[in-house]
């Protein structure tokens, strides 16, 4: 049953990894581009994590404090690296295709 929950994982984690990185060509500026690697693949790679997680624990039947700590840690840091870069476009005004939603379409009070 675990090798079923693994394989499950990793080829759910493989396939948030190859949405995000299709998006991340596809999309045509950098806001949008920004959301394949922070979303899909971040999803991708707790999904492979998490896979690891399971196959230490069940079959090798060892703990696996470092599968979750890396968990924890891109979790945390990959959201706020996005965040990080949107800001530092939006102040540096970088340019942004006319479908793109965000602070040009903000009113001022």
């Amino acid at each position: 049953m675990a090798e079923i929950i693994v394989s499950f994982l990793l080829l759910l984690g493989g396939s948030f990894i190859l949405i995000g990185s299709i998006g991340l060509i596809r999309m045509p500026d950098f806001f949008m581009r920004l959301h394949g690697p922070t979303k899909a693949t971040t999803l991708g790679m707790a999904g492979i994590l998490i896979a690891s997680i399971v196959y230490f624990s069940f079959i090798v039947e060892q703990p696996s404090v470092k599968e979750i700590l890396i968990t924890i840690f891109l979790l945390i840091t990959a959201p706020i690296s996005g965040y990080m870069l949107i800001k530092s476009a939006i102040h540096h005004r970088l340019e942004s295709h006319e479908g793109t939603k965000g602070c040009d379409n903000i009113e001022e009070d």
